[in-house]
């Protein structure tokens, strides 16, 4: 007896599609398998990222370890943002305290960037995108007779 299928088509007819289908079936397993694993592999790799970067983060501040006081002599600068500026050639360290009283340091940078910051039109666009969050960096007690001028 012949089944005539909703496209018109008799089970005689499909027979050979349902035969490739069971001949397909060890290729999608194969995909699947691949899948899972390559799953496993990005979740892996994200969770070993996740872990750097929290390592390579800056560590919170902690109210028993001493504040660093500054000895680099900072120069004023013409900046909407950032008040003055001051490096150390020998420590590669660039300290940067801001019109709004705040000063950081930043650690490992080299003498190029100190005197590309010096030289920008825009020492806060400067700052922004060659500075900030590129280097290790710990904010900075501000000196004694810094604190008496403010």
């Amino acid at each position: 007896m012949e089944v005539t299928t909703p496209l018109g088509r008799s089970w005689s007819a499909a027979a050979p599609f349902v035969s490739q289908v069971k001949f397909a079936r060890p290729q999608i397993d194969k995909n699947l398998k691949q899948s899972a694993i390559m799953q496993r592999v990005w979740i892996v790799i994200v969770i070993l990222t996740g872990v750097g970067a929290i390592r390579c983060a800056d560590p919170p501040e902690s109210h028993n370890s001493q504040p660093i006081v500054s000895h680099i002599p900072r120069e004023p600068v013409h900046s909407t943002a950032i008040g003055r500026v001051g490096y150390s050639k020998r420590r590669h360290v660039l300290e940067i305290e801001f019109v709004n009283g705040a000063i950081y340091r930043y650690l490992d940078v080299p003498s190029s960037v100190y005197r590309d910051l010096i030289s920008a039109e825009s020492k806060a666009r400067f700052y922004d995108f060659n500075i900030k969050g590129k280097y290790r960096s710990a904010r900075v007690q501000p000196r004694i007779k810094d604190k008496s001028a403010n």
